[in-house]
């Protein structure tokens, strides 16, 4: 029997796997320091900082501090003015708020992000196979709301429910994230699901563990690929591949 005739649904991650982030961090702040008159901050302590920041912020305040009840835009405030304190940059409460409102706004719109041309056609072509497209990604709600619409990815055509981290309060590499995913698709077995994503850790290994089948993209050729496949993991470069190896893979892969 084949896998594709034995599934009754597809999750799949985001970002990696459907789209990449476009450009450089430090466009986006270079640009919201420019509309506020002040000069393009350093790229390289910008990046480093928001690095350290996130990392912060994602430890105190998970999920965009779901648990804490903490709006979305007073997480990203916070992770933002952090980023800049720690690249050496400090500005006065009204300079910042110009700077973040442009920066806060730039992430939840399409222009810093790309879709790879094979996300849609992969994803509709998954729905005329019957089955049902989850979309599961540790991110906050505007990338259901606004962000993966306005990339043309939409619920309803492209995908039919979404998990994300933001709006249920737990984050991958946690198993449960897919067990929500398996509960929204209407209690599907795990055994009839598959998760595509491009994380050993965050995608491949928590969907194996509660009984889904699992594959990797490598679309960026990562040295770690290679322990992926020699650990016995299905690695595949793009999601063209991954329609071929879906029309062909029998269950005992």
């Amino acid at each position: 029997m084949s896998l594709l005739a034995k599934l009754r649904c597809v999750t799949i991650d985001v970002t990696g796997t459907l789209m990449a982030y476009k450009g450089e961090l430090g466009d986006y702040y270079c640009m919201a320091a420019k509309a506020a008159g002040l000069p393009c901050p350093d790229y390289k302590r910008v990046h480093e900082g928001f690095k350290l920041a996130y990392k912060d912020m994602a430890k105190n305040y998970p999920c965009f501090g779901y648990a804490a009840k903490m709006p979305n835009i007073v997480w990203w405030k916070t992770c933002v003015r952090d980023s800049f304190v720690r690249a050496g940059y400090v500005y006065d409460e009204e300079i910042f708020e110009k700077i973040f409102r442009r920066i806060y706004a730039s992430f939840g719109s399409s222009a810093p992000y790309t879709v790879f041309p094979d996300s849609q056609p992969f994803l509709r072509w998954l729905r005329e196979q019957d089955l049902k497209v989850g979309i599961v990604s540790n991110a906050e709600y505007r990338y259901q709301d606004v962000i993966l619409p306005a990339l043309g990815l939409n619920e309803g055509s492209e995908w039919d429910f979404g998990v994300f981290s933001g709006l249920e309060g737990v984050e991958k590499p946690n198993p449960k994230i897919y067990e929500i995913a398996l509960e929204r698709a209407g209690n599907i077995a795990p055994e009839e699901t598959l998760h595509i994503g491009d994380s050993m850790r965050k995608d491949y290994e928590p969907a194996k563990s509660i009984g889904m089948h699992a594959l990797l993209l490598d679309r960026f050729k990562t040295p770690e690929a290679a322990e992926w496949r020699k650990s016995g993991a299905v690695v595949l470069p793009d999601l063209f591949a991954a329609q071929e190896w879906l029309s062909s893979a029998k269950l005992d892969y």
